[in-house]
C-alpha cells in the first residue's frame, strides 16, 4: 500500500509540472502571434521598385517590415540616410511636407520607392505616405505602447520561468518513467501493473498533446457589424450587436483568447479609398470595445483594412454591397491553453 500511494503522488506531481509548463508556453505563443508573419517576400538585386505600397508590421531602428495584409508575405525596407520622408501632395496649393524617420511607425499605411539588395531587401529611397494614416499610426502607439512594454516585462519573466521549467522536462520524465517502474515492480497483479502504466502514458500523452497544440487556435465565434455607404460611425443597432457580443463573452471561459478585427468595404468607388474606409472602420469597431467594453489591447491582432477583398455577396446589387460593408470580430482561442486537443486524461 505504501508503494502504491508513492506512485500515484509521482503520477499527480508528473501531471502538474506538465500543465504548468503547456501554460506558460500557451501564454508566450498567444502574445508573439501578434506579430508573426507567414512568409518573406524577396526583392531581386538591383531591382528598380516603385510605389510598393503596404502597412507596416514591425519597426526597428534601421529597417522596417511591411506587406499587403499583417498575416501575408512580407517585404523588409532598410532605410538609410539617403530615405527621403514626406506626405503624398494634396491638390494644387498644397505640396508634400517632409518628416523624420522616426514617423515610420507600425501600422502606418505607405508606399515605398527603392532598389534591391543581394540579401532580397528593398533600400528605400522614396517614401510616402497620407498624413491621416499617420495619425492613425500615432493614436494606435499611443493607446498599444505602455500595455506593450508592461507586457514584454512580464513576458520576460514567464519566459524565463518556462525555460527553467523546460530544464526539468527531462528530470520529470525520468520521474515517470521511475513511477511506472516502481508501480509495476509493485504491483501483484499483471494487469493491475498494465492499467497503471497506460494510465500514466495517457497522462503524459495529454499533455504532449496541449503542447503541440499551442500555435494552433480554433474560431469560437464571429460577430458582423455592418455599416452605412461610405461611413465608419457605428450607429445605434451596430453598438447593440457588440454589447450583446460582449455580454455573451462575460459568460464563457476567456483564457488563452485573442481578438482579430477585420475591416471591409463594398467595390463602389476607387480601391484606395475604400481600403482606408475599411480600417477606420476596424478602429472605430477596436475604439469602442477598448473604451466602452474594457477589452485590453493586448487582447488584439493587430487591425487591418481590407478593402474590397473577400465579398460575403455579390457587388452587383443593393443587398450584396449591404453585406459587404463591414467588421468581422472574430474571437479566437489557443487550442493548447483551452485543452482542446485529442488523448486520454
Amino acid at each position: 500500500m505504501i508503494e502504491r500511494s508513492t506512485q500515484v503522488k509521482a503520477n499527480r506531481s508528473l501531471r502538474q509540472k506538465l500543465t504548468a509548463f503547456a501554460f506558460i508556453l500557451g501564454f508566450i505563443a498567444a502574445m508573439n502571434v501578434v506579430c508573426a508573419s507567414s512568409a518573406f517576400a524577396q526583392i531581386g538585386n538591383g531591382q528598380e521598385v516603385k510605389k510598393f505600397r503596404g502597412v507596416v508590421s514591425k519597426r526597428e531602428p534601421d529597417y522596417f517590415m511591411m506587406g499587403d495584409t499583417m498575416g501575408g508575405p512580407q517585404t523588409t525596407v532598410v532605410l538609410t540616410n539617403d530615405t527621403e520622408v514626406k506626405s503624398h501632395k494634396k491638390g494644387v496649393f498644397r505640396g508634400s511636407r517632409t518628416y523624420e524617420l522616426g514617423h515610420i511607425l507600425r501600422g502606418l499605411r505607405l508606399e515605398v520607392d527603392g532598389v534591391g539588395n543581394s540579401e532580397g531587401q528593398l533600400v528605400a529611397r522614396n517614401i510616402r505616405f497620407d498624413e491621416q494614416d499617420l495619425r492613425t499610426a500615432q493614436a494606435l502607439r499611443s493607446t498599444v505602447d505602455p500595455v506593450e512594454a508592461d507586457l514584454r516585462k512580464q513576458l520576460a519573466e514567464q519566459q524565463a520561468e518556462a525555460e527553467r521549467l523546460a530544464g526539468q522536462l527531462q528530470e520529470t520524465q525520468a520521474v515517470a518513467q521511475a513511477a511506472r517502474t516502481e508501480a509495476a515492480a509493485a504491483s501483484a497483479s499483471a494487469r493491475e501493473a498494465a492499467e497503471a502504466a497506460r494510465k500514466a502514458q495517457g497522462t503524459a500523452d495529454f499533455a504532449n498533446n496541449r503542447i503541440n497544440g499551442l500555435d494552433d487556435f480554433d474560431i469560437v465565434k464571429t460577430i458582423i457589424v455592418n455599416f452605412a455607404v461610405n461611413n465608419f460611425t457605428l450607429t445605434k443597432a451596430s453598438k447593440t450587436t457588440i454589447d450583446e457580443a460582449a455580454d455573451w463573452v462575460k459568460t464563457q471561459n476567456t483564457k488563452g483568447w485573442l481578438v482579430e478585427v477585420i475591416g471591409y468595404a463594398d467595390t463602389t468607388g476607387n480601391t484606395l479609398h475604400n481600403r482606408t474606409l475599411s480600417e477606420r472602420r476596424a478602429n472605430a469597431v477596436i475604439y469602442y470595445l477598448v473604451t466602452e467594453k474594457g477589452l485590453k489591447p493586448q487582447r488584439l491582432v493587430q487591425p487591418f483594412g481590407a478593402g474590397p477583398t473577400d465579398p460575403v455577396a455579390e457587388n452587383r446589387t443593393k443587398a450584396g454591397r449591404a453585406k459587404n460593408r463591414r467588421v468581422e470580430i472574430k474571437l479566437l482561442v489557443n487550442k493548447g491553453i483551452s485543452g482542446n486537443v485529442s488523448g486520454d486524461r
